[in-house]
């Protein structure tokens, strides 16, 4: 059988505790018994929360009683599913995110960028993901001694900031 999530739509109201909604409790004993997942959104709150500038939309969400969107655990549990990871990088102009599999090594993901990156890999220049952010930049991440020099066995973690090192 292929994997399913079930998405259920809940009241505002329903956020906290969707568990107390009966329908919702329903679903989530079909995806139990089906061995599947089960994410609740409130589409009237995912369309609020989309006209709310950025810093407006975690105290609106904690007024709710709720530390994420309904969206960003749908996402999140459809990367579970699917088995995969995500790992950034940094320069001085953007920081961009790269998809992986979940168990691939850093060479590997290494050549999601380009293949001449995995061919010639010595070396990735790691920071986890809240370090990064505390610091404010790689640079200040190895500063602060927070970047650790990983291998080519490592495997990738959620949420990794790496500076490939490589040479062809």
């Amino acid at each position: 059988m292929k994997p399913v999530i079930y998405v259920a739509n809940v009241a505002e109201s329903d956020l906290a505790e969707p568990a107390s909604n009966p329908h919702v409790e329903e679903v989530m004993s079909l995806a139990s018994e089906l061995q599947s997942g089960i994410v609740t959104v409130s589409a009237q709150v995912e369309s609020e929360l989309s006209e709310l500038p950025s810093e407006e939309r975690v105290e609106y969400l904690k007024s709710l009683g709720v530390s994420e969107s309904g969206l960003g655990n749908l996402i999140r549990a459809t990367y579970n599913l699917l088995g995969l990871r995500t790992y950034f990088t940094s320069g001085e102009k953007e920081t961009k995110a790269w998809t992986i599999l979940s168990g691939m090594t850093a060479p590997q993901a290494a050549g999601v960028i380009h293949s001449d990156f995995e061919r010639g890999f010595i070396r990735a220049e790691t920071v986890a993901y809240d370090d990064f952010v505390a610091a404010g930049s790689f640079s200040a991440a190895r500063e602060k001694g927070l970047l650790r020099a990983e291998g080519k066995e490592y495997i990738v973690q959620e949420g990794d900031v790496m500076l490939f090192r490589f040479n062809v």
